[in-house]
């Protein structure tokens, strides 16, 4: 369903990211994991068709996420560390104006956007507006937002920050409910429990390379025989600065 080939991204001298490979099936919970600066929004901002690739490419469903965008962002939802919203339309009325964006007509969206408010645990907020939802409110509309329309692909920039403990566990159970139905989820976090608890594969990305991928057993496994190695020791150890 993502497919990385050779994916590279240089700021004059810097190459921020460095030849990414990587295949990502349908279905999966896929935990992208890195120091800060390592790559990763840079990552996420190629596959959105946002920034565009120095080298190589990123599929989606069989898309070039550059060169066919608008067709890949049907296909994906998104949620990006910071959500913006228009800070004077209300809640249920950014939610609709998504899913009419995605091709609902008014009715239906309208629908749409009442039942995931409902989903999100929204629907008190429906009618206030947007600059006076809470950064965790403001993270559950964005990931309402990514959500409306269905997508096979769910991109995902550090959706946990900002929530409350609650919220972060309806979040991770709603994560891995939407992936039992077969949507595939791109998870970028520094919060290695939470990757740990629902990501069936990560991958480490450091000074923009790719230095590890598997399940997190696998990895723990890379850099310690002990059966009580931590993901966070193992992490640490991989991306260890000489």
């Amino acid at each position: 369903m993502i497919r990385f080939e050779e994916l590279t991204k240089t700021y004059g001298q810097f190459t921020a990211v460095n030849r990414l490979s990587l295949t990502i099936p349908a279905g999966e919970v896929f935990g992208f994991l890195g120091p800060n600066g390592a790559g990763k929004t840079t990552t996420i901002r190629m596959m959105m068709g946002i920034l565009v690739p120095g080298g190589g490419r990123v599929l989606v469903d069989g898309l070039d996420c550059h060169s066919e965008r608008a067709e890949v962002q049907r296909r994906v939802g998104y949620l990006p560390d910071n959500p913006i919203f228009y800070d004077y339309l209300r809640g249920r009325e950014i939610l609709q104006f998504v899913a009419e964006m995605h091709g609902y007509q008014r009715r239906e969206a309208a629908d749409r956007a009442r039942q995931t408010m409902a989903d999100f645990a929204l629907q008190e907020a429906a009618d206030e507006f947007a600059v006076n939802y809470s950064l965790g409110m403001r993270k559950k509309l964005g990931l309402a937002c990514a959500l409306v329309h269905e997508p096979k692909v769910l991109i995902l920039d550090e959706p946990m920050n900002g929530l409350d403990p609650r919220a972060s566990r309806d979040l991770q159970d709603r994560l891995r409910e939407i992936a039992a139905h077969g949507t595939t989820i791109f998870l970028s976090t520094h919060l290695l429990d939470i990757a740990e608890r629902i990501c069936g594969r990560i991958g480490i990305i450091h000074h923009g390379e790719l230095v590890a991928t598997g399940t997190t057993a696998t990895i723990k496994q890379q850099v310690s025989a002990a059966a009580d190695a931590s993901l966070e020791d193992a992490f640490l150890e991989i991306t260890a600065e000489a």
